[in-house]
């Protein structure tokens, strides 16, 4: 079975300019994270890609909006938020009810994520596998307990040397 990949959406895909709030599509600039259309153009030839956010201000639509603004709509499939799936990121019940409606086992799952706390640590407790996009290298005692696949840049997701299990 082919992997799919679930992004986080702010500070992975999409800068989460903090100075601003409400709906990221209203926002006056949106941006993406460098490297994020060439990496997503690429995985989107072979895998199916998802957004798994917390963003609690967006429905779907909204997301995709945000997403249309910086051009990366086209290689997303999906987009799973508390208002579609009724819970939060942030725990291993989120990923099991995106498994659940994409009717996959948790191996088929993989999550990027900035977020060791709200990305990686839940999707992991699900079975999930997970790769945390930790561009400063910053590191936490968690995820210094357990070999965790680290990038810094989204790029390194398309090196032939990258193996996503």
């Amino acid at each position: 079975m082919a992997t799919i990949y679930l992004f986080d959406w702010g500070n992975t895909l999409m800068v989460d300019f903090p100075e601003q709030s409400g709906k990221m599509c209203d926002w006056p600039e949106v941006r993406a994270i460098e490297g994020a259309q060439a990496t997503l153009a690429q995985l989107a030839t072979q895998h199916a890609i998802y957004i798994a956010t917390n963003a609690a201000d967006s429905a779907e639509a909204d997301i995709h909006a945000a997403f249309m603004r910086v051009g990366l709509a086209p290689f997303i499939a999906g987009y799973f938020c508390k208002a579609n799936l009724g819970i939060g990121k942030g725990s291993a019940a989120f990923f099991q009810q995106i498994a659940a409606t994409l009717d996959v086992p948790a191996s088929a799952l993989l999550m990027v994520g900035d977020s060791y706390q709200h990305d990686i640590a839940p999707a992991l407790a699900f079975g999930a596998r997970a790769i945390w996009f930790n561009p400063t290298g910053a590191n936490t005692q968690q995820a210094l307990a357990q070999p965790l696949r680290q990038i810094r840049q989204l790029t390194e997701l398309c090196q032939p040397d990258f193996k996503d299990n």
